[in-house]
Order: C-alpha cells, then structure tokens, then sequence
C-alpha cells in the first residue's frame, strides 16, 4: 500500500508488563487455594485492598467543604502538600528546609517523581563522561525504562548476595569506589525493592563517606517511608543522614504505599541544592520541565495527603494505620518463619524472611522453582524468587509455607 501518512504498521509489538500478567493469570484461575504474591499493594487479612480509616475522614472532610473549585493547581502543585511532604522526608529540623534550598515538586506519584528526577539530571547534571545511572542490582523494574527514556543508560552496582540472601556490602562498596567521580547512584531510601534488604545505620555512613569522597550524587528513591518498620523517622534516616553530611542528592516520594492511595498517584520530588540562590534556579528549571510533561498536577490525592499531614490528630491516626499495616507485615514474616523452620522444617537458613524489611521478600528460590510454584501450586509470585509479603494472611500462610517446603525439597 503506497501512502503518505504513517499508518504504525512496523511498530513492534511490546511484551507485557510482568507483574501486571501475573496478576492477570491469577484473577481467571479457579484453584480455590491460590495466592497472589505478586503485586506491590497492601492487603488485608481477607485479601482485600484496605482503604486508610484516616484517608476516610480526610475524604468526607474534603467533600464537605465548600471552598474548595476543580480549578488548576500551581505547576509545581499544591503549595501546603510540598511543604508538608519535604517536612515529613527530610525533617522539620532539616538544614536544607530552614536554609531554604530543597525544591519540592508535586509528582505522579513515585514513578512521576523518578521521571522528573532523572529528565532533571538529562537536562543539566555535569556527568563524568556519558550520561549514566547506576542502579543496584536488581531494582524495580521500571527504574531502567525510566532513565533510558531521557537518554540515561543504566548501569550497575552489586547490591543482593544470593549466597547469604542479604546484603552485598562490599560489592556495593567496592562500586562507589571504581565509579567515576561525579557518578550519579538510584538509592533505595528503605524496603529496598525488591529484595527487602537494608544497609544498616554504620553501612550507611560508609556509602555516604564514598559518596563524600567520590562527589557522587545519591538520587534517593523513598517509595516506603513508615510502611518499612512502622516508625516514620526511622524509615528516613539515611536521607536525612545524607542531607546532614552534605551529600549532594534528590529525593523520590510517593504516598501509594504508606497512604493506601495506589490509584491517585500522590508523589513529590524533592531536590537539595546548595544555598537559596541556586535553589531559586532549579525551581524555575523544574517548573519549565513539569509544564511541558503534565502542565498541573491533579488535586484530589494531594488534598487528601495534605489533610493528613498539617492535622495533628489526622497525623496521629495515619501514623497509627501505618503500624496495622506495616505490623500485620511484620506478624506475617515471623509467621512464615515459624512455620518453615518449626512445623515443616524445610531444609536451609530462613532467618532472612525475618531480617528483610518491607512489603517484599527474596525467598531465595531460583526461577525454576519460582516457575513450578506458579504452575503446581497456583502460588503467583515473580521469577526471581521474590514475594509481596502483604499477601500473605492467616488463611494462606499455611498452605504457601507446605508449598515452600515442598518445592525446596524437589516434591512438589
């Protein structure tokens, strides 16, 4: 067919998103016992999605007040949702908030924020040599796509020890150390995902001396600040740590996990620089960049989160839904734990299951067990051996863990 209009008939056909097939497979199986461990959103003892009682009230306050219009937000977002936001991150005692240099942008969520991050760095870091990311190994998924969409390569660093099933520290080391100076670095703030492993307090004050030492700029992704160990503050602590020690960095945020609000895409960026001046100009940059992509965030979602967090007895009652949520997590590892070293005592060291931290899990299995629990057990779990331990519940643990066991030991 001969034409002047492009008609798309080469474009290639894209495979599917793996997390969101897996789900799909699991909604059209009739097995009556299976499990979805695959997708990164809380659930409840029922398997239920579970909606915040605090996101609730914040919900019938805003529909019961009358000021509030359908009309555009500021390009950046809305106003008393950033300044809360960066409060809640870095610190209300954070040097870089009372010196006024950290710009904070309202974002699609977390991946709208790592987007504008990384379309942030494309337009005007100084990379030593081509522009590239380094990204542990492994990462979320969609951290690659991401960066390689603005035109910045993923590299890697060693992050997850296979033989321990914990953390490679020294790989890790090793890699800030033979990266070129002025490297940029994806972090995972905490929960790291997938694998649910964390540097501790020390390890973290080693990476950021290398970072000191090398200038390399940390862009810090924080997709689980309070859903990790229930303590807010805690699950901060190394962005404010770095922030503290003056490493030049970015912060990723996103209010899907913590707040239950998968669905409104409540994020922000937020980038420290070096003094108010210099703050004044990335602002304007950030503002031009964001203008062009969405032009306004919407507002529902960060009128909701902002409810939230300038309420002092709305804060306290989040911070509470955030302990159900991160303490069933939590009774879920020790029971799993339990199960497999007491009831079944399935072969090998399972202390992992309770040393990991967050919504996520590396079980250890390697993809051919992965697959076989997929396909004889009816369990949905991801490739790499990874499992959403917020689908596991009092109902299913039991019948996941004899599944476990049974494929560690070749009989399933």
């Amino acid at each position: 067919m001969s034409t002047t209009a492009e008609l798309w008939q080469d474009v290639p056909l894209a495979p599917p998103d793996s997390i969101f097939k897996l789900t799909a497979a699991y909604k059209v199986d009739p097995y009556p016992k299976k499990v979805n461990l695959g997708v990164g959103a809380y659930r409840d003892d029922d398997s239920k999605p579970w909606v915040l009682p605090v996101v609730k009230k914040a919900t019938a306050k805003l529909l019961n007040d009358d000021t509030l219009d359908h009309e555009y937000l500021p390009i950046l977002g809305l106003p008393e949702y950033t300044v809360a936001a960066a409060k809640l991150i870095l610190g209300p005692e954070s040097p870089a908030l009372k010196e006024e240099r950290a710009v904070s942008v309202q974002t699609i969520s977390g991946t709208g924020a790592n987007h504008l991050g990384a379309l942030f760095l494309a337009r005007f870091y100084k990379f030593n040599g081509p522009a590239r990311i380094y990204l542990s190994n492994p990462t979320w998924a969609n951290h690659r796509a991401i960066f390689r969409n603005v035109g910045i390569e993923p590299a890697e660093y060693p992050y997850y020890d296979p033989k321990t099933i914990g953390l490679d520290f020294d790989g890790f080391i090793g890699s800030l150390k033979d990266a070129p100076s002025r490297s940029a670095f994806l972090l995972h703030a905490c929960a790291h995902n997938p694998t649910g492993v964390d540097p501790t307090p020390e390890q973290w004050d080693a990476i950021a001396d290398v970072m000191l030492e090398k200038q390399h700029y940390a862009f810090f992704d924080c997709a689980y600040q309070g859903f990790a160990s229930g303590d807010l503050d805690k699950d901060a602590w190394a962005v404010r740590r770095f922030v503290d020690r003056g490493v030049a960095l970015l912060v990723c945020q996103s209010f899907a996990k913590n707040a239950g609000l998968y669905g409104e895409r409540v994020g922000a960026l937020h980038v420290v620089s070096g003094d108010k001046s210099t703050a004044e100009r990335v602002r304007s940059q950030l503002s031009v960049l964001q203008r062009s992509e969405i032009s306004n965030p919407p507002a529902h979602g960060a009128r909701l989160v902002s409810l939230i967090l300038n309420d002092p007895t709305l804060f306290a009652e989040w911070k509470q839904d955030i302990q159900t949520m991160s303490g069933r997590i939590i009774a879920m590892r020790k029971e799993l734990y339990r199960l497999l070293t007491e009831e079944y005592k399935t072969p090998g060291n399972w202390d992992h299951i309770l040393n990991q931290i967050g919504m996520f899990s590396f079980t250890g299995l390697n993809p051919e067990q992965a697959k076989a629990m997929v396909e004889r057990a009816h369990v949905y779990m991801t490739g790499n051996g990874r499992i959403s331990m917020a689908g596991l519940n009092s109902h299913n643990v039991s019948y996941f863990a004899e599944s476990l066991d049974k494929v560690v030991r070749g009989t399933l």
